[in-house]
């Protein structure tokens, strides 16, 4: 045991002391903050509007923009989940390139603490820098006067937790076959790029057709990302919905839920909280046994 936490605290001092691969780890989220501010936050009043239509007397501004704030930091949460745990676990390749695994495996570590001590690391990075960046997130929101409850945000630890333990083993499982730091920055390039486009940050999946919308729901992070909107948006869509008064029957809330994948759908059904947790319990359980199967082959003793 004292073996593990030695090797997981020093990949997590690995990770915290490289300032660069920090910052890289939440660029996508600032990058979605700033194209917020440039144009999504139209893209969601808009879309939110034509929804509201003939429920202007109920609905006003303030109900609007706190739902859009909600719906910006469901995004760079769920992009933080997934650039976070991938730039946490370049330590693996790190290690490969400069010859350290030779060291490490020289050891008597067995492999098996060697790989969890890079999974624990990961998670836990990943953990502890999302929360960071949750609780920037709430404290701007508060600031810019925008509603968002206590309650909402301890909710949302758990979920946080979820996510960073599913991807940290996702991506590990493609880290392993990277040999040199170059390799992975380029796909953490197009990881970037496509993770808003993924979890509906950049442009709702509701938006798509319905097999890329089903496709992009296969995904883990996505599923998180939408437990985290259900969680957020959950407290504004009960208060909208009892000024409403239920003169719309509850459609309102409902079109919201559907325009923004509160609940994922998946060739056209939709996939309940209970159900995303389920799924992503499942992938991850599939990754640590692939982990366990790839790993021994790709890190034999040196």
């Amino acid at each position: 045991m004292n073996k593990l936490l030695g090797l997981t605290k020093r990949n997590l001092l690995v990770y915290f002391k490289d300032k660069s691969s920090v910052f890289f780890s939440v660029l996508t989220p600032i990058i979605i903050f700033a194209l917020y501010i440039l144009f999504l936050k139209d893209t969601y009043v808009s879309q939110i509007q034509d929804s509201a239509k003939g429920l202007e007397a109920f609905i006003d501004v303030s109900d609007i923009e706190n739902l859009t704030a909600s719906l910006l930091l469901a995004g760079i949460l769920g992009s933080a989940l997934i650039t976070i745990p991938f730039q946490a676990l370049t330590t693996i390749v790190k290690d490969k390139e400069y010859k350290v695994d030779y060291d490490i495996s020289a050891t008597p570590i067995s492999r098996v603490n060697i790989i969890l001590s890079y999974f624990f690391a990961a998670a836990i990075s990943s953990f502890i820098m999302v929360l960071g960046v949750t609780l920037t997130g709430c404290m701007a929101i508060k600031a810019g006067g925008y509603n968002i409850s206590v309650d909402s945000v301890l909710k949302l630890i758990p979920v946080i937790a979820l996510g960073s333990v599913s991807s940290s083993a996702l991506f590990m499982i493609i880290m392993m076959f990277f040999k040199s730091t170059g390799a992975s920055s380029a796909f953490m390039g197009i990881l970037s790029a496509a993770a808003g486009f993924v979890i509906g940050a950049y442009i709702p999946l509701s938006n798509f057709s319905s097999g890329v919308e089903s496709v992009c729901t296969m995904f883990p992070a996505t599923q998180v990302t939408s437990l985290i909107k259900k969680t957020l948006l959950t407290d504004n869509l009960s208060l909208i919905d009892a000024k409403i008064g239920g003169v719309d029957n509850g459609l309102f809330v409902q079109s919201m839920e559907k325009a923004f994948s509160v609940n994922p759908y998946f060739d056209g059904k939709a996939i309940e909280p209970g159900q995303s947790v389920i799924y992503v319990l499942a992938v991850f359980l599939v990754s640590v046994a692939a982990i366990s199967l790839i790993y021994p082959r790709v890190y034999k003793r040196k």
